[in-house]
C-alpha cells in the first residue's frame, strides 16, 4: 500500500473548475440577464479566478474542452 505509483506528467496548468453558482451571490446585473435560472456554473482557473459563467454545466464542460482545458468538477 505504501508504493508510488507514476501516473505520469501532470498537465495542472490546463485545469479549470466548474462550479455551480446559487444566483442569490451573483451581482443584481447578472441576475436581470438570466431571470429564469436557479444558478449558474461558473468556470475557474487554477488561482481561483472566475473565468466564465454559464448557465448549465454540460456548457461549463464543453467551454473548457474546446479551449483545450481540463475541466474538473468542484463542490
Amino acid at each position: 500500500m505504501n508504493e508510488k505509483f507514476d501516473f505520469g506528467p501532470q498537465e495542472s496548468g490546463n485545469i479549470v473548475y466548474i462550479r455551480r453558482v446559487a444566483m442569490d451571490s451573483l451581482p443584481d446585473e447578472v441576475r436581470r440577464q438570466v431571470p429564469d435560472a436557479e444558478a449558474l456554473y461558473a468556470v475557474h482557473g487554477p488561482d481561483g479566478e472566475r473565468l466564465a459563467l454559464v448557465k448549465d454545466r454540460s456548457l461549463a464542460f464543453m467551454l473548457a474542452r474546446q479551449n483545450e482545458l481540463t475541466p474538473v468538477s468542484v463542490h
